[in-house]
């Protein structure tokens, strides 16, 4: 089946016992037994749910992987990959990321032992050049968040095969409708699933997919010991969000490139940071790797400072100021006052993330109506 089939069908069958199309909400924290330890399948919730597993198996099929697991947040997806490292192992991770996914490594995981070195991983000899011996996992989000970085996964996977490490995706901005990065050779796939996979900012949720036997044993028995597992109707409402990502994705896509073009014969825009333009430094590797350029943009003003940045924010009418993304509604934040406020100043400007930097995130309404606002609100 092709994706957009599977993403309504995989993992989702009739309810046997009432024919429902749609997966139920099995709201239920316990499961009877026949006997002691015979059971039908499932016997506490923690450790297994049917509606999450028919979202675990529709997320496996969606990114080309063999076992899907899902969690509370994409925070605690981080965090179960975390848990299987030890005291002195060492991560390289990109510099360009989402700031809770760095205070997670540098706040929480830092002060029992774990080792973090961030580079700018648009540049794989960059990765390689920071990996010791000690090196255990090298994360990357491609593309970045919030500048749209993009990093060679293919060329990443194998470097850290070479040398014994395990390479990690963060897909949240992608997605697997426009990448599989396990198809590329990553072992595994993290994604918060609040965003485009639910994609109407009403759940919160995370998933980890791979196809390595050993990696989900791994997590799938922290998931179950430290349990941070989401409830059933988390599950369902992402369930309902796949179901359309395709068609979101297409139209966040066609609105981006619209907003895009605008912003780069605006008169008061600086820079703009897209995948999907020519210019990009990344540009290349984003049409290799992937089937489209996705709806998230970001940008810098002319005059680029904070105070411009955030009067320009608190202007816009279609445009909500909001943190998260991925939503049908545009949105529209400062990273540096709001998701990315956790990162030290002089740590996001040796990344490249100005004070004054934009974010947007680009829904489905019309195109006209969100150029015009954004026309209102710069000028």
């Amino acid at each position: 089946m092709r994706f957009a089939t599977r993403a309504i069908h995989a993992g989702q069958r009739p309810d046997p016992s009432t024919g429902a199309i749609m997966t139920p909400i099995f709201q239920t924290s316990t499961y009877v037994q026949s006997e002691p330890g015979k059971h039908q399948g499932y016997e506490y919730s923690r450790t297994g749910n049917p509606t999450r597993a028919a979202l675990e198996a529709n997320l496996a099929s969606l990114e080309g992987g063999t076992h899907g697991l899902c969690f509370a947040s994409g925070l605690a997806a981080t965090d179960t990959v975390l848990k299987m490292l030890r005291s002195g192992d060492h991560v390289v991770a990109g510099n360009d990321l989402y700031g809770g996914t760095y205070r997670i490594f540098e706040q929480v995981y830092r002060p029992f032992g774990l080792d973090f070195t961030f580079v700018d991983a648009s540049d794989p000899k960059n990765v390689e050049a920071a990996m010791t011996d000690r090196t255990k996992v090298v994360w990357i989000e491609t593309p970045t968040n919030p500048l749209l970085k993009i990093s060679d996964i293919a060329a990443i996977s194998a470097l850290c095969r070479a040398k014994g490490a395990i390479s990690v995706v963060d897909n949240t901005f992608a997605t697997p409708y426009l990448q599989r990065p396990l198809e590329l050779g990553a072992d595994m796939v993290v994604h918060s699933t609040t965003k485009y996979l639910g994609g109407h900012s009403d759940v919160v949720g995370g998933a980890i997919v791979t196809s390595d036997d050993s990696l989900f044993e791994r997590c799938a028995y922290i998931q179950n010991a430290a349990g941070g597992i989401p409830g059933p109707m988390d599950c369902f409402l992402v369930l309902r969000g796949t179901k359309t990502l395709a068609v979101r994705l297409d139209r966040h896509q066609e609105n981006a490139a619209r907003v895009v073009d605008f912003l780069g014969d605006h008169s008061k825009v600086g820079r703009v940071y897209y995948p999907g333009l020519s210019d990009h430094p990344g540009h290349d590797v984003a049409k290799r790797q992937m089937s489209g350029f996705g709806g998230m943009i970001s940008f810098t003003l002319v005059d680029d400072t904070e105070a411009n940045a955030r009067a320009l924010v608190s202007r816009t009418k279609v445009f909500s100021l909001a943190e998260s993304l991925g939503g049908v509604e545009s949105l529209i934040e400062h990273p540096v006052s709001m998701t990315h406020g956790s990162i030290p100043r002089e740590e996001r400007l040796k990344a490249g993330l100005s004070d004054g930097l934009v974010r947007l995130s680009v829904g489905i309404e019309d195109a006209d109506d969100l150029i015009e606002d954004l026309e209102q609100a710069l000028g």
